[in-house]
């Protein structure tokens, strides 16, 4: 009796043990896979090549053209890549013809325009023909225009367009891959200096009333 009384207490012990040992393992962290393979960590961890103190934003994994790293506000984290580079294409293309327009007018008018908004030129445009209505007929152009657009952004969100991809090469330009990524990154390039340029461009008439080139041959101090 006193042998299977020691038994039963020790027994007891080690089943208190025990129980004080599965209480606490419920509440210890447990390792939860993060679906991400140790290649791809590293990549995460690399820095930036166009802002070489931050790290280089995960979706931006160079396969785009013209694609550096460079998004120091995060947006590629909160919004869809594809959407925003669909809007960086479009803004490209539209200052790049901005941009050629608005040198183009120091350079040559037609006489017809030079009657209709009398020689005013980039802002000072705008003061003139809303009055005459043609402001509102190009507002009605652009949205006919921003409808296709707005179609060609669905699919691209849905996976199956190219960002900026609207099949638009008459004179295949396109047709050697080789050849079609200089171009892609040419444009994208062209695209972001137009951006600026049209900028100072527009900041430049309103401090001076001077087209860019005009400015440029005639520059004087303010």
């Amino acid at each position: 009796p006193g042998l299977l009384r020691l038994v039963s207490r020790q027994d007891a012990q080690e089943a208190a043990l025990l129980s004080v040992v599965a209480g606490a393992s419920a509440f210890a962290p447990m390792s939860v896979p993060t679906g991400r393979t140790p290649a791809k960590t590293a990549v995460s961890m690399q820095m930036s090549p166009s802002v070489p103190f931050l790290k280089t934003p995960e979706k931006l994994d160079g396969s785009m053209a013209g694609d550096v790293g460079f998004d120091p506000m995060g947006f590629s984290s909160t919004a869809d890549i594809n959407f925003l580079r669909e809007a960086e294409i479009k803004h490209c293309r539209v200052a790049m013809l901005a941009a050629a327009g608005s040198m183009f007018q120091d350079i040559a008018t037609d006489p017809s325009y030079t009657a209709l908004a009398g020689g005013a030129k980039m802002t000072a445009i705008h003061d003139k023909l809303v009055p005459q209505g043609a402001m509102g007929q190009l507002l009605v152009w652009i949205g006919f225009l921003e409808v296709f657009g707005t179609m060609a952004l669905f699919q691209t969100l849905n996976g199956n367009r190219k960002p900026g991809d609207f099949k638009f090469d008459p004179l295949g330009f396109g047709k050697n891959p080789e050849a079609l990524k200089r171009y892609e990154l040419a444009e994208v390039k062209n695209g972001r200096l137009a951006m600026l340029g049209v900028g100072g461009m527009v900041h430049g008439y309103l401090l001076t009333g001077k087209g860019p080139l005009e400015l440029i041959s005639n520059f004087q101090g303010l």
